[in-house]
């Protein structure tokens, strides 16, 4: 996700005045008493230049306003119009309204939030409960990971992650991963995809601080479990990208690899911005016997002080047996993004096996 600074113009229309709309009249069907018309008053002047995530706060405060003051009765009201919402990004309101005004009840609202999350995801607004009381919440969510619901699973793992996306970093937990180990090691081998990427972001997000933790807590889990091999290999990215040794023994790739590389191919050797870069190379096996290579290629990005910025993408994990001989190719467009500019210069792009820089070659680009 980006920012909500940087968010679309398309995506904050989802909280369009037809949306706000849509959502006071479904109010009313299932809590008679609404008043929509006082909804609407305070909900959409001066909508036009809000973000995305102010219009999401735009209209919990209204719902707030306008829904009974009894906290306990607002949420059952809110809890029968979760399904007849007809955006799933929409219904995020329900989970913020407990965020911000759940705090003195918080049996009910924990119950809430386990119930919001299969509709859109509860997972920012348990983090208001993480901030103010972390062992107590800590202790639901590690409950919730047993769950049957892979939703709510996935909710224990996403919302103690220290760095989600979107939101604030959970301080206790950037100093103190630990806390939310019990969850991790409940949803270690889950059977669910959206699950295990979960985790495996919540582990990531530990490796920016707590590299060693990661690594030792990832060595004891039984990696003959594909799910628990998919969860370490996609935890250990940024450290694999880095070429540490432990992360790539984890997932069998600690050795040097025992590999010559030959026509390293980097074309065209100039190019501009929406044109195509073409890498190619053959790997040669020097070794007895098979062994598992993960390749990346680096990018040096020319910065606009004329330094240069590496960038790691993943190209290949494979095993190559002995004395194979296997080619590798990869197409990838330049262009800019919002979080990257071009600019003009020689650009060096780099070969890494197994963490060891193999090949060097590059491109010019024009602007």
């Amino acid at each position: 996700m980006t920012s909500a600074s940087t968010t679309a113009p398309a995506l904050r229309n989802i909280f369009n005045a037809d949306r706000f709309r849509h959502v006071a009249e479904e109010t009313a069907a299932v809590y008679p008493r609404f008043d929509t018309a006082h909804f609407l008053e305070l909900a959409l002047p001066g909508l036009d230049p809000l973000t995305l995530m102010q219009r999401l706060r735009r209209m919990t405060e209204s719902l707030q306003a306008t829904l009974p003051a009894d906290y306990k009765k607002a949420v059952t009201i809110l809890r029968k119009l979760a399904p007849r919402i007809n955006s799933s990004f929409v219904t995020l309101v329900l989970p913020d309204y407990v965020g911000l005004y759940g705090h003195d009840d918080f049996d009910t609202s924990m119950e809430a939030l386990k119930f919001f999350t299969a509709f859109g995801t509860s997972e920012f607004a348990i983090r208001e409960f993480l901030k103010r009381d972390p062992a107590r919440t800590l202790a639901v969510m590690q409950a919730w990971s047993l769950d049957k619901s892979e939703h709510v699973r996935r909710l224990a793992s996403e919302g103690s992650r220290p760095r989600l996306p979107w939101s604030f970093r959970l301080d206790a937990l950037m100093a103190d991963p630990g806390l939310a180990a019990p969850i991790l090691e409940n949803l270690k081998a889950d059977d669910s995809l959206y699950v295990r990427k979960s985790v495996a972001n919540h582990l990531n997000d530990i490796t920016k601080t707590h590299p060693d933790w990661v690594l030792e807590r990832l060595e004891g889990w039984p990696l003959e479990n594909p799910h628990s091999a998919w969860i370490a290999r996609h935890a250990l990215r940024t450290l694999i990208k880095q070429g540490d040794r432990r992360a790539l023994a984890v997932i069998g790739a600690g050795k040097k690899a025992a590999v010559q590389l030959h026509d390293f191919s980097v074309s065209p050797k100039k190019l501009r911005l929406g044109e195509r870069l073409d890498l190619s190379f053959r790997l040669v096996s020097k070794a007895r016997s098979s062994q598992r290579l993960v390749v990346d290629y680096t990018i040096h990005y020319v910065k606009k002080s004329g330094a240069s910025s590496a960038k790691v993408f993943k190209l290949k994990e494979l095993t190559l047996g002995a004395g194979e001989t296997v080619l590798l190719t990869r197409s990838q467009v330049i262009r800019d993004f919002t979080t990257r500019v071009h600019h003009a210069g020689h650009h060096a792009v780099d070969i890494v096996v197994n963490g060891e820089r193999l090949a060097e070659g590059g491109f010019h680009l024009l602007r």
